[in-house]
């Protein structure tokens, strides 16, 4: 048997695995970074002056910020392939004075859309990104041929938003309102009300919202179960990448489908891969729900033709994955794994182990222990 593990991740400096040639370069996540900050600080002034401008003469507090998805979940891959693009979401939340004391706000959504495209319109031009506004919720900002931002807006009533600010000054003792509100985004994040989150919708005024129990859902599935689990959802949206120029399971349902089938396998990523891959199909065709919110259904959402695509599409890699750990050629086992995974997965037979049996049932899942430490910083 082969163990192509080493392939897969190493902590070797001088090696290359896919791990790593998911990630997109520190440049470009340095650039990244740079643009949000930007598009944030864009945000924060423009949006309470064009409100004003349009005539809300109420005082209108700055929006925050909280970013979300992929990039805080640290899952996120480099496009695979064109037309891909690496998504970074980051939520804008607009606590505005005018909202009422109810749980909606009074103000309809398509004026938080546009009092939020006109204050970046300077901006997109002289940076000549794309807007996009096709997307019923959120505003796209294509700012490189590899990348996007994605700013769904949320709102939060009135009363909740300044509770929750004059506590944080309180706390940090901040001497103004505006620097607790910039400084204690975390803290603010982990105590906003759940339920009472509304993102803005273009076609649906308001619809209840919130990204949090995702996140935390999933990185407590990290803390439970280490980082060979991360790694192992970025491995599956690298699948789907190169099976999928464009649509495909979302990583959400790779996420939650994946969850319940994960064992750890001691230094062994291609083993733990192949238990997933294994029992999706089923996984897929039962249906999947969202791992923090039963009543909804994340395959509904790619439908039944897309589910049974996508079954198909893993039955498929479990037979090549499974052949390629029990291949008596390391050189085959690469051609077939560049079959799934494009070059990202590295053509190097020499670094393929041929293991026995008794050393594949040693890297069986072992009884929880702490999280595993990795030997150096890995973005994505």
């Amino acid at each position: 048997m082969l163990n192509l593990s080493a392939l897969f991740f190493t902590t070797v400096d001088d090696e290359s695995c896919m791990h790593d040639e998911l990630d997109l370069t520190p440049e470009q996540r340095a650039w990244i970074a740079s643009v949000r900050t930007e598009v944030r600080d864009c945000l924060r002034t423009g949006i309470p002056r064009v409100l004003r401008a349009n005539g809300y003469t109420d005082s209108v507090p700055q929006p925050r910020f909280f970013t979300q998805g992929s990039w805080a979940y640290k899952t996120l891959n480099s496009p695979a392939q064109r037309p891909q693009q690496a998504d970074i979401d980051d939520g804008c939340y607009l606590p505005l004075s005018f909202v009422t004391q109810t749980e909606r706000p009074s103000v309809a959504a398509t004026v938080f859309f546009a009092a939020a495209e006109e204050a970046l319109k300077m901006l997109i031009k002289e940076r000549q990104w794309k807007l996009v506004t096709e997307k019923p919720t959120c505003i796209r900002l294509e700012i490189a041929t590899y990348a996007h931002i994605d700013i769904p807006l949320y709102a939060i009533p009135d009363e909740e938003f300044d509770t929750l600010a004059k506590a944080s000054m309180q706390r940090y003792g901040y001497d103004s309102l505006t620097e607790a509100v910039n400084m204690a985004e975390r803290d603010a994040w982990t105590a906003l009300p759940v339920g009472k989150v509304l993102l803005a919708h273009r076609e649906c005024d308001w619809k209840s919202s919130d990204p949090r129990p995702v996140k935390d859902w999933f990185l407590g599935e990290v803390e439970a179960n280490g980082e060979q689990f991360r790694r192992i959802v970025r491995y599956l949206k690298a699948f789907r990448d190169w099976r999928w120029a464009s649509g495909g399971p979302a990583s959400i349902l790779l996420m939650a489908a994946s969850a319940p089938l994960f064992e750890k396998r001691d230094r062994r990523d291609d083993l733990a891969l192949l238990d997933v891959v294994a029992g999706l199909p089923f996984r897929l065709r039962a249906g999947v729900d969202n791992p923090t919110d039963e009543a909804e259904s994340l395959t509904k959402r790619l439908g039944s033709a897309g589910v049974e695509e996508a079954a198909k599409a893993f039955e498929e890699f479990e037979k090549t994955l499974r052949a390629a750990t029990d291949a008596g050629s390391p050189s085959q086992a690469c051609i077939w794994m560049q079959g799934e995974f494009g070059t990202r997965f590295p053509y190097e037979p020499s670094r393929v182990k041929v293991v026995s049996v008794a050393a594949t049932i040693t890297a069986a899942p072992a009884e929880a222990g702490p999280s595993e430490l990795v030997g150096r910083t890995k973005a994505g």
